[in-house]
């Protein structure tokens, strides 16, 4: 039988976790203050402790290191006001897990169980010496992300970061390296996806008489964004380079000393990386949600992004929204997630002019992030499908002598406009030929080619 110490001054909620953890077959201690607590666990020696956060007189993450000196009993987080420096803090503190009211009994019940069977010590540390750039939301998801910054934070090992087109992969590694113990140091950023293949390479490693950015961020960290398109040859230089600490560059070895992060649109499941690259990155990587996951987060984000760009406007005041402007944001679908809806929020304060926001103001449906329309909307799921179809296609046939991805991709993207052009022209092959901008004997030989030729 284990001895469970729980400090909360809400007598609701230290009651459900004493029956809850008594019907486990726990001793359960209930204390209201940070006093009652330290007198308890020196008299009791518990095996785990659930620590609220706001308690009256003193403040729970404050009194970690008092109660590990009473022992080395895991500590449990709990508070009603979960946000990335709570987080961050409780980890920084010694933190065992972070809950997040309200909570789900059986939740908190696996977590005690965990903490009992797999704690291992953790020494406290300082606090944070850089605040982080700004992550707003406190929906459940965001919780889930803001704890996985605060383990990472601690954390040298390479970390990879997913998440759709515009849901915040940046604003995390900028989080995780403010609260790292790199903050002083410099964060670079580059996107392989901006970059022509051929010139990937020379960007990360550099050159014979240049620096390349793995040595431009020593000291710091490097953010690398679209690592799916890194060819192969890249990737395993990349993860030499890890593994030895030390990159060559002109006949002369310099010593890597940067944080490295990884980012992909994809998921864990279909990225596919060089065998060793993804054995070096960390195990827990940050899954950053799609805005249509943190509905809840939506109201806050609209008002974060009326005050910064009040400030950044030198506005007098902030934009008030109207109840008719949210209903309608949270109506809409957002294609490229918080970019998206910070781009429309800042275009509903330009034509607003410091008025009542409302729906009006928002900008017309079509019109994305780019100011792009249908064409343009549907022209970027191209892109996107091309880019994840390709990083699918090296990982199948790109050890293949001849990989031939041209040829796969304009045979697989020709076959289907030529199927869609002839259902639009209901079969009849010269008005589809006149479509397409092709003569009618060139078409009836793709056809051939494609086996469309029935």
């Amino acid at each position: 039988m284990s001895r469970i110490l729980v400090v909360d001054d809400e007598p609701a909620i230290g009651w459900s976790l004493r029956e809850m953890l008594t019907d486990e077959g726990h001793a359960v201690d209930v204390t209201a203050n940070v006093a009652d607590a330290l007198a308890a666990a020196t008299r009791s020696r518990p095996d785990a402790i659930l620590l609220d956060v706001r308690l009256p007189g003193r403040d729970g993450i404050d009194a970690i290191p008092d109660l590990r000196e009473t022992g080395p009993a895991p500590i449990v987080v709990m508070t009603a006001f979960g946000d990335l420096d709570t987080a961050v803090r409780a980890v920084r503190a010694g933190a065992f897990d972070y809950l997040v009211k309200p909570f789900d009994l059986e939740h908190v019940s696996a977590v005690i169980a965990r903490a009992l069977s797999q704690w291992l010590p953790r020494e406290p540390a300082g606090e944070p010496e850089a605040t982080p750039p700004p992550l707003v939301g406190s929906s459940a998801a965001m919780q889930e992300v803001y704890k996985r910054i605060a383990a990472a934070a601690a954390d040298e090992r390479p970390l990879l970061i997913t998440g759709l087109a515009g849901s915040g992969k940046d604003l995390a590694a900028r989080a995780v390296h403010a609260h790292g113990p790199r903050p002083g140091g410099p964060f670079v950023a580059t996107s392989l996806a901006a970059l022509a293949p051929t010139a990937i390479g020379g960007e990360l490693f550099g050159s014979s008489d240049a620096a390349g950015l793995l040595e431009i961020a020593s000291g710091g960290t490097l953010l690398i964004e679209a690592i799916e398109v890194a060819q192969p040859e890249v990737q395993a230089r990349l993860a030499n380079v890890i593994a030895t600490r030390e990159l060559f560059r002109g006949g002369t070895a310099y010593p890597l000393d940067a944080r490295l992060i990884v980012a992909s649109r994809l998921g864990p499941e279909t990225l596919a990386l060089d065998q060793r690259l993804t054995a070096l990155v960390s195990p827990a990587p940050i899954a950053m949600p799609a805005l249509a996951d943190r509905c809840d987060d939506i109201e806050p984000l609209v008002r974060s992004f009326l005050a910064r760009h009040a400030a950044a406007t030198q506005a007098a005041t902030v934009p008030a929204v109207s109840p008719e402007f949210l209903a309608a944001v949270l109506g809409r679908d957002w294609p490229e997630n918080v970019r998206d809806l910070r781009a429309a929020v800042e275009h509903a304060a330009v034509i607003a002019r410091g008025a009542v926001l409302r729906p009006e103001h928002l900008p017309p449906r079509e019109v994305t992030a780019t100011g792009a329309g249908p064409l343009e909307t549907a022209g970027h799921g191209v892109d996107t499908a091309i880019k994840d179809w390709a990083a699918a296609a090296r990982a199948a046939f790109g050890r293949l002598p001849e990989p031939d991805l041209h040829n796969r991709a304009i045979r697989l993207v020709e076959a289907t406009l030529l199927r869609e052009a002839l259902a639009h022209a209901g079969g009849n092959r010269t008005a589809a030929a006149k479509l397409l901008g092709l003569d009618r004997a060139t078409l009836r030989t793709k056809l051939r080619q494609f086996g469309l030729d029935d």
